[in-house]
């Protein structure tokens, strides 16, 4: 069996008037991620992530902001054709570890369905994702509440 590990990142501005999707759930918010699609940071970190580990390039490639076929779309939608992508390399998700970074919303209460919606779009069993949350302590444009960003890790596996 052959391993690889992919590493992705995705930051968002927060704005009034756009909705707040993370981890393909909607949250309530006085703010939104502003974007060309949902702007799900976390999606985005794991779809970058999957094609990094795969040698793939990144989601920009596969799903450029200058099209218009993806203006406001589900990320969950990119993330399941990611996936696909993937498979047709022969790769399938060993694992996922993914840190959010934001000063509000909470997001604790909300991570149990942000893995249980996240791991039916990839068809991979919940306790393969991982998901964090954190702050930057009042600390930078995420302190500020200016934006949020994600970390993701994955590891991806071969037969």
């Amino acid at each position: 069996m052959k391993i690889r590990v992919g590493f992705g990142f995705d930051v968002h501005q927060l704005v009034e008037g756009c909705a707040l999707w993370l981890g393909g759930i909607r949250l309530e918010h006085a703010k939104g991620l502003l974007g060309h699609s949902d702007a799900d940071v976390l999606v985005h970190s794991i779809c970058d992530a999957l094609l990094g580990a795969a040698n793939m390039r990144d989601i920009g490639y596969h799903f450029p902001d200058t099209a218009g076929e993806y203006k406001n779309i589900d990320s969950k939608i990119l993330l399941k054709r990611t996936v696909e992508l993937i498979a047709e390399k022969g790769y399938r998700i060993g694992n996922i570890d993914a840190t959010i970074c934001a000063e509000r919303p909470k997001l604790k209460p909300h991570i149990p369905l942000m893995q249980e919606t996240l791991a039916a779009v990839m068809a991979i069993d919940i306790d393969d994702i991982s998901i964090k949350a954190t702050t930057t302590e009042k600390l930078g444009f995420t302190g500020r509440e200016e934006g949020i960003s994600a970390y993701v890790t994955v590891l991806i596996e071969k037969e």
